[in-house]
């Protein structure tokens, strides 16, 4: 028995596929077949793009999300290096 995997899109293609929904030049359904896509996908990335367009314009943003990249980072860095020592603590008898 064999899985099958799922088709993974690229960011490009989804904005493509979904700034064509919004020019209204074809229905979901024929462009479901242009692409051979689920219509329901096309809906999906349609309304992620509708409701993420804003975040284009906001740099806040942006950096808010660079910030809590770096954060998350380093509480891993801590977390390892907590256990890295309490490990080396055991070993030595402390």
């Amino acid at each position: 028995m064999t899985t099958r995997k799922r088709k993974q899109y690229s960011p490009e293609f989804k904005a493509k596929v979904a700034l064509a929904a919004l020019k209204n030049g074809q229905t979901v359904a024929e462009l479901a077949a242009r692409y051979e896509i689920h219509p329901t996908m096309i809906n999906t990335w349609k309304r992620n793009l509708l409701n993420g367009a804003a975040d284009v314009f906001d740099k806040n943003r942006n950096q808010k999300k660079h910030m809590d990249t770096k954060v998350d980072e380093l509480y891993r860095q801590i977390g390892k290096l907590k256990v890295e020592n309490d490990f080396l603590s055991k070993k030595l008898n402390f």
